[in-house]
């Protein structure tokens, strides 16, 4: 019988090992370098792409790219993050980690999206804002909190594609939509693997268990509702052929917006705000079903001098409690 036990704890844990393994092989797909971002998705997507610049405030984030395109003679506005396809652009991008600019520039184009009735279709692939000082002082946090309100409440549909890692309040500032779409290879989460488990455990080096616990893979949020379809990638990933992964974003992108489009836009902004309050249910225990604490000592004691609150102050002391000769 003990071996028995033995056996099948072994079988357990190889099992746990291997789906752990399986888990942080799509979270290295995901953060693949190589893999198509914004501009690269629009070139092959879009008939027409004009990019626009600046947030009017600061300056222009270049790791947040926005502007009006046409696909498949659709008028719509894409955004998306974008990071470098070598050392020289990652550093003039600031490897895909947008300042608040960037979130402003975003919602400007927003606000012209609605003006005109286009729709949104956005491209998430960050591991999160940029954390640095100058980021903070211009009011990262501020930013993507404006963000994540201006799309609850925007007036035209919006599609969300997450190519990449979607992590933490960055992705979720350009990720509140109608509908969520996710790459295959893709993953989507609250912090970052590394992040999280150095949380829990004190330790990068737990990331992988992080990542199997968060649940970050698409086929996992798929199944949580927070992604609403995921899109197969070809080949061995999205980065083996841009231009056939690109293909299969736009008929799905296209496929979502004609279902959206037959909407009235008053529906549309109430499902919309609903959908992302219902996020994170959870249920409030009966208290009264609990067994009573053990009264500890220290509780005890508190008991005992609150019954001698009336006791006579000593000489010399007055009731407040400070010291000193009593008034005459």
């Amino acid at each position: 019988m003990v071996d028995r036990i033995l056996n099948r704890s072994h079988a357990a844990e190889a099992q746990a090992d291997n789906v752990t393994a399986a888990v942080w092989a799509h979270v290295q797909q995901a953060r693949n370098l190589k893999r198509p971002h914004t501009l690269e998705l629009l070139k092959a997507m879009a008939d027409e792409f004009i990019e626009l610049h600046g947030d009017r405030l600061f300056g222009d984030d270049s790791a947040i790219v926005a502007g009006l395109a046409r696909i498949a003679g659709r008028r719509l506005v894409v955004i998306g993050f974008q990071k470098g396809q070598d050392t020289e652009e990652n550093i003039r991008r600031n490897f895909g980690l947008p300042h608040p600019e960037g979130y402003r520039k975003a919602m400007r184009v927003m606000d012209l999206a609605e003006r005109y009735a286009m729709p949104v279709l956005t491209f998430v692939d960050v591991q999160g804002a940029f954390p640095g000082a100058a980021a903070e002082e211009r009011g990262i946090a501020e930013a993507i909190a404006k963000s994540v309100g201006l799309m609850t409440r925007l007036r035209t549909p919006i599609v969300v594609v997450i190519t990449g890692e979607g992590g933490s309040g960055g992705a979720l500032g350009l990720a509140v939509g109608d509908v969520v779409l996710a790459l295959e290879n893709s993953i989507y989460s609250v912090i970052s693997p590394e992040g999280c488990a150095t949380i829990l455990w004190r330790s990068a080096e737990q990331s992988q268990l992080a990542a199997v616990a968060m649940k970050v893979t698409a086929g996992e949020q798929h199944e949580l509702g927070i992604v609403d379809a995921v899109i197969p990638e070809p080949g061995e990933g999205a980065h083996t052929d841009p231009a056939e992964a690109a293909r299969l974003i736009s008929e799905a992108v296209i496929e979502q917006l004609d279902a959206l489009g037959r909407i009235p836009l008053d529906e549309l902004v109430e499902a919309r705000f609903q959908r992302y309050r219902a996020y994170g249910p959870f249920t409030v225990a009966d208290r009264s079903a609990a067994p009573p604490e053990r009264i500890g000592i220290a509780d005890r004691l508190r008991g005992l001098l609150a019954g001698r609150a009336n006791m006579p102050a000593f000489p010399g002391t007055r009731r407040g409690g400070s010291s000193g000769h009593e008034e005459e």
